[in-house]
């Protein structure tokens, strides 16, 4: 199996309709710079590849950046992080996306079920309610209207703290998706963790896309 990096899988899931964080992919800290100036406003700076799979785990992500300074400082940081085995890295520099509530989202292979689209809440509301929803796949995009339903978790859909209601639509067209990628033979998983809710519209903040071995 082959894994995506985190451009890789996010470009790879926006071309099924999944709506992503914006990036950008660069290769040196001055590029690193420049990008986040493009981006504006506060960004997300991590360190990229097809081999960090975990990066939160070993200290890879510099969140909340929103000075060329602290950008420059991140970047260096971050690529002198890397080691041998990583391969070859890059920076990917991200929109900070902001909101109260976090989905995860993705597609599963089993021998025994077979491949599952799979919807659950994210951020500290996993550990608490630990409520996932599965489909089996194929699926329609009322079955993914079901799995909404099926979450049970009406507050957490409803408006919260200023924001709107989650726009089911959306989050509907997000899993269908989601879906569509899970069938392709060549995609073993899709790892969509978090999905917030930013203005009521759900924004794959990270994801990750393992491939199936030739």
């Amino acid at each position: 199996m082959g894994v995506l990096s985190e451009f890789e899988s996010k470009r790879l899931l926006a071309s099924h309709g999944v709506e992503i964080s914006r990036d950008t992919l660069a290769h040196s800290v001055e590029a690193a710079v420049n990008a986040a100036a493009e981006i504006g406003g506060s960004v997300v700076v991590k360190l990229c590849g097809p081999t960090l799979a975990h990066k939160s785990e070993r200290g890879l992500v510099r969140l909340g950046l929103d000075r060329p300074e602290t950008v420059r400082s991140a970047a260096e940081e971050l690529l002198a992080l890397a080691t041998e085995e990583d391969g070859e890295v890059s920076l990917l520099i991200s929109e900070m996306v902001e909101g109260h509530r976090e989905l995860i989202a993705g597609v599963v292979r089993t021998e025994q079920f077979g491949t599952a689209l799979m919807l659950g809440l994210g951020g500290v509301l996993t550990e608490a309610v630990g409520e996932v929803v599965f489909r089996l796949l194929p699926v329609s995009k009322a079955d993914c209207q079901d799995m909404i339903e099926d979450l049970g978790a009406p507050a957490l859909l409803a408006p919260l703290r200023g924001e709107p209601a989650v726009d089911r639509d959306a989050l509907v067209t997000t899993l269908f998706g989601l879906a569509q990628a899970g069938c392709e033979d060549e995609i073993e998983a899709i790892d969509v963790n978090p999905l917030v809710i930013r203005d009521g519209r759900p924004v794959a903040v990270d994801g990750l896309v393992v491939m199936s071995a030739p």
